[in-house]
């Protein structure tokens, strides 16, 4: 999505019609990483100003649901060595979380 979090309010409906996972550039709020933990999905997070690159490693594409929607629709992508990083893993560890405590441990 354009924002991840203003799609926050969606991800309940989005996990129980089975998504394994979201890309987004930004860091999610507690109750939608308890989601991603509950549903065992995850987040993985683009770098923003990337989007030629990214858009190179999708290799099909299909509209699942809410096609109105434009980029924050649903869509099945087929990808191929796609530049994320994963944010949120299925057991809710979030590397927005755990990468500053590492970094000030340093």
């Amino acid at each position: 999505p354009t924002t991840s979090t203003r799609m926050d309010k969606f991800t309940k409906d989005m996990m129980e019609i089975g998504i394994m996972g979201m890309i987004g550039k930004a860091e999610r709020k507690q109750p939608t990483i308890d989601l991603i933990k509950e549903y065992k999905s995850m987040y993985l997070i683009a770098t923003g100003g990337a989007a030629y690159l990214i858009s190179q490693s999708i290799k099909g594409a299909k509209t699942l649901a809410f096609e109105e929607m434009g980029m924050e629709a649903i869509y099945e992508f087929e990808v191929k060595d796609m530049p994320v990083t994963v944010a949120v893993d299925t057991e809710g560890n979030s590397i927005h979380t755990t990468g500053p405590q590492k970094w000030r441990a340093i």
